[in-house]
């Protein structure tokens, strides 16, 4: 996942780009009760892109260790991960995928994993909502997924400021068309912090999707939690918006490198994992209060791991 076009996003909303915070004493003292054991971490769960099937056998496999069943349900005890979104390609029902996939679920589930959902998403898709029931169908055929979590990003193509007046209707229409075909199954999505401050009709382009969607993940991608363009200040009014329409909801942050974030100040992933558990403590005592908060997502699986190797 990656929700791009933030920084022209948030020059747009009107934020400036700050440096990145040092460390406080409040977030120091984070990061002792984490490593100690008395406090959890704020990461409840992770956006896993990836998988493990042998690319000679299937043109889709990547041949990553770390989502062999065993080694992602290991990753996920040691972590207290609650929810895991599980990367889901095309015609998951074929190939290794078949095998893989259930396997995955089950040991992820047996780690304590309380939700896993299927993870995918094309852009395509919100202008043929039908792709997406036809995967939804496929993918919940294939394992015994919780959930379904999207990540659609029409906005990534855009030129200039995307078109909302279509993009909101169109995914609208694919969420509904997901949850036909899902059978009750929950259905969520990654939607950037920035379309709260986006009006469309008589609220905003965030809120409007809300109706539509079991759950969010707000994505809000700031390597500090304090500040104008820390996590908290980009999530909180996305936060409140999705309380008020009672829809759980967790905030995604990035570990992946700077270039592929977008820039440092995005991403922890030129940090260190004590920053990212301290910043992200700090952002859970600011938003925990509010209804329906579920912890952190971290994007993603091995960039995560990578940085706790550092």
């Amino acid at each position: 996942m990656r929700i791009r076009g933030i920084r022209s996003a948030i020059a747009g909303a009107g934020f400036v780009v700050l440096a990145a915070a040092v460390l406080t004493p409040a977030a120091a003292n984070a990061v002792s009760n984490v490593s100690e054991g008395s406090s959890p971490s704020a990461i409840t769960s992770v956006w896993a892109w990836g998988n493990p099937i042998d690319p000679a056998t299937d043109a889709r496999g990547l041949g990553q260790q770390q989502f062999q069943p065993d080694a992602l349900a290991a990753f996920a005890a040691e972590h207290h991960l609650t929810s895991v979104y599980l990367s889901v390609p095309w015609a998951p029902q074929e190939g290794a995928f078949a095998t893989w996939l259930p396997q995955a679920v089950e040991a992820l589930h047996g780690a304590g994993v309380t939700t896993v959902a299927a993870l995918g998403g094309d852009p395509e898709w919100a202008r043929q909502p039908q792709l997406a029931a036809q995967w939804t169908h496929d993918a919940l055929a294939t394992a015994d997924f919780d959930a379904i979590q999207f990540d659609v990003e029409p906005w990534a193509s855009a030129a200039g400021e995307p078109d909302l007046g279509v993009i909101v209707p169109q995914l609208s229409t694919m969420f509904d068309a997901a949850a036909a075909v899902a059978n009750g199954t929950p259905i969520g999505a990654d939607l950037p912090w920035w379309l709260e401050a986006k009006p469309y009709g008589a609220s905003t382009a965030f809120d409007s999707l809300l109706p539509h969607l079991d759950t969010v993940a707000i994505v809000a991608f700031s390597d500090h939690a304090p500040g104008a363009d820390g996590i908290v200040a980009l999530a909180q009014p996305a936060a409140t918006a999705a309380a008020a329409r009672s829809v759980p909801f967790t905030v995604g942050v990035e570990t992946d490198t700077p270039a592929v974030a977008g820039g440092p100040q995005y991403t922890f992933g030129d940090d260190t994992a004590v920053a990212l558990e301290a910043q992200t403590a700090l952002a859970r005592q600011q938003l925990s209060g509010i209804a329906g908060y579920r912890g952190v997502t971290a994007e993603h699986l091995l960039a995560w791991q990578a940085l706790i190797a550092q």
